[in-house]
């Protein structure tokens, strides 16, 4: 963009975005005629806005949850004097920043009908367009006609005006880094995800249905050797990978990592860090482009929570940070006093916010997928809390004490191997918690519980926000005469509770959390219930995020989702055992007739039947009254009967003879592409 634009529009765009201002039509068509002679330069004959809708994730290979139309770059003449206007070649201006569509079949939680339907996409200028294919890229907000966000953008955005509108305040109230006029949030996201077979990925209706196996027995190998983790990738899917890694480089993103998961058949990939909203935008793009590239190799991509019960499931960590305007990492403890100081002041409003608002980050990460993976021994439990290393727990207890801001990190620190050949290892401060939600990492905490289907956008739009809030706390405390140190211990006094150092797995752990005044809201029904308390939507209020009647509207929403992806799941399993798994059962069974052979087969047959029907009979039942009463029906009811109905078919499968068994078993589609050879390269 810079080399493309004259200087003074250039110039103009920049401060543009920084104050929201719009631009004069002149500059508007520079920039248009720019984007248009690069992108067609590149091979662009179309253009779309990207936008965010309030939808589920993909949890199948079917990219992520944004949605688009593509436009053909072209045009009628409207300074033609022909009554028949020409076409003309172009990207329109207009066209470029604002783009209206009608938007009512997305989700909005009541925020817009059939009748009042109209949405406007406009462009977040603060993240680059991008070329793909035959199409450029315009990411954008969706709002409604009165401005209401019906996405995940425009909140993420607001929450990133909070950050940097409280982050300066709280730099220039503790007198560090005064001159800077933004703060910025960034992340590094690692994308958690399976690969198997197309041709076992379409032989089974709960993969194609859900993302999810909803039945099977996990296989004698899984993952209790080790054996997977960072091993050699098969070659079919290193392939496939090379292949994502070079297309996500043309597309502007720097692929930095990838490499095996825990589980057989599982990997993750991971880009360099950005600002929150552009990391956004490139995670989905990741995932429309590994759909896309994985296709071509005969494979799928699952990005479901939890594929396969009994192996590990699929996370999306965020690693989270926040830099001032000259480039300070504020999360780097630093080596000055006036650094240290910093450091530990902004720590003391992260856990602030954690300790008053820790409900609305774990309703960030709610889903029914994620239901599966917190707090099962493979992700954090479902209790918010802030992990700080032991050396800063014991500063923060020192500086509520009495003792100083600075003093805590200033240190080189290096450990010894034992060995001759291997020399000095310089190490962090302080050991890495995988047990924990938000653990610090050096340099950036981790939101480690959010979901591998979700849009990032937001759960790091509740991050933000109850991070610009525990920034506030303090600039309001040191406006009304506390000391800077003294406003920053009294925090720290404030949210001792929610600062954990040991393990989150434990079964002490929860018992604790609670004696501290922690809530362990472990599904998302709980969660989502408390989303639009009071106290959040005056915070979502005061932090511009989310109006009142965005944050119930939110809500409404993810009920709703909760509801489609229960009964969506439990419609499928019905389908599974009358069409395939009953039959078979009977074909089974008939075998054995006139011998004792059959064993325990008859009862366990029968079984599959009756849970099933009894499956069938609470999904009928799910009442349609309210969202909220039929997502608390769905995990109260639906829910436990999906689980009997399964813990029926998985005994049969172990009886069952393999020929009939009526779908590829977890060995068929976890291990089956692993000897495969990589394709020809002109695959």
């Amino acid at each position: 963009m810079k080399a493309a634009l004259d200087s003074g529009v250039y110039q103009r765009f920049r401060e543009a975005n920084k104050s929201g201002a719009d631009l004069d039509k002149a500059d508007k068509k520079a920039i248009a005629k720019a984007l248009f002679e690069w992108a067609t330069g590149l091979g662009a004959v179309n253009f779309a806005h990207w936008f965010s809708p309030v939808r589920s994730g993909a949890p199948v290979g079917l990219g992520g949850s944004y949605g688009m139309k593509h436009d053909t770059m072209i045009d009628l003449d409207f300074g033609s004097s022909e009554a028949l206007k020409p076409i003309t070649v172009e990207l329109p201006y207009d066209r470029v920043f604002v783009g209206e569509t009608d938007g009512s079949s997305f989700p909005n939680g009541g925020l817009r009908q059939t009748h009042t339907a109209a949405g406007f996409t406009a462009w977040d200028r603060t993240s680059p367009p991008i070329v793909r294919g035959e199409t450029l890229y315009i990411p954008t907000a969706f709002v409604s006609h009165y401005g209401a966000a019906l996405d995940e953008k425009t909140p993420l955005l607001r929450s990133q005006a909070a950050i940097s509108k409280w982050g300066v305040k709280l730099l220039k109230a503790i007198g560090y880094q005064s001159d800077s006029e933004q703060v910025f949030s960034n992340v590094g996201w690692e994308q958690e995800f399976f690969v198997i077979d197309k041709e076992q990925f379409l032989a089974r209706p709960d993969l194609r249905h859900t993302g999810r196996a909803l039945i099977g027995l996990k296989p004698a190998r899984n993952q209790q050797t080790d054996l997977n983790y960072f091993n050699l990738i098969p070659p079919r899917v290193k392939a496939f990978l090379e292949d994502c890694q070079g297309e996500l480089l043309r597309c502007g993103v720097a692929l930095a990592v990838y490499h095996n998961e825990v589980a057989p058949g599982q990997h993750e990939v991971s880009p360099i860090f950005s600002l929150t909203n552009v990391a956004t935008d490139q995670n989905e793009l990741c995932l429309e482009i590994m759909s896309d590239v994985a296709a071509a190799h005969g494979l799928v991509v699952l990005n479901h929570e939890k594929p396969f019960a009994g192996i590990n499931g699929n996370g999306k960590h965020l690693n989270w940070g926040l830099n001032s305007e000259t480039g300070k990492n504020l999360f780097v403890t630093g080596k000055t006093p006036e650094a240290q100081a910093s450091f530990m002041t902004f720590v003391a409003a992260l856990a602030w916010g954690l300790a008053n608002y820790g409900d609305i980050v774990r309703t960030g990460v709610a889903s029914a997928g994620n239901d599966h993976r917190l707090g099962a021994q493979e992700a954090p439990p479902a209790i918010i809390s802030l992990y700080t290393g032991l050396g800063a727990e014991e500063k923060i207890d020192a500086i509520i004490a009495g003792g100083p801001l600075d003093g805590y990190g200033g240190e080189d620190r290096t450990i010894a191997s034992g060995c001759n050949s291997v020399g000095p290892i310089g190490t962090r401060a302080e050991d890495r918690n995988r047990t924990a939600p938000f653990p610090f990492c050096g340099n950036r905490f981790e939101l480690r519980a959010c979901g591998s289907s979700q849009n990032i956008g937001f759960p790091l739009a509740c991050v933000n926000t109850i991070m610009a809030a525990g920034c506030k706390h303090i600039v309001e405390m040191i406006e009304g005469g506390l000391s800077v140190r003294d406003a920053v211990a009294k925090t720290y006094e404030e949210s001792r509770n929610v600062i954990f150092n040991g393990n989150g797995y434990s079964d002490e752990w929860p018992i604790e959390a609670e004696k501290r005044g922690l809530q362990n809201l472990r599904t998302t029904v709980a969660a989502v219930e408390q989303f639009a308390a009071d106290k959040n939507k005056a915070i979502f209020s005061d932090m511009e995020v989310f109006t009142p009647e965005e944050t119930e509207a939110r809500q409404e929403i993810m009920f709703e989702q909760y509801v489609n992806a229960i009964t969506c799941e439990a419609t499928t399993l019905v389908e599974m055992m009358e069409t395939g798994l009953i039959p078979a059962a009977a074909q089974d069974l008939a075998r054995y007739a006139g011998s004792s052979l059959a064993g325990k087969r008859p009862e366990i047959y029968e079984a599959i039947a009756a849970k099933t029907a009894a499956l069938e009979a609470v999904l009928a039942a799910v009442p349609h009254d309210s969202a909220h009463g039929a997502a608390r029906y769905c995990l109260e009811t639906v829910v436990p009967a999906m689980a009997e109905c399964r813990e029926a078919a998985d005994a049969a499968e172990s009886k069952m003879a393999a020929d009939l068994y009526p779908f590829p078993t977890y060995t068929d589609v976890l291990l089956g592409h692993h000897a495969d050879a990589s394709p020809p390269a002109e695959f």
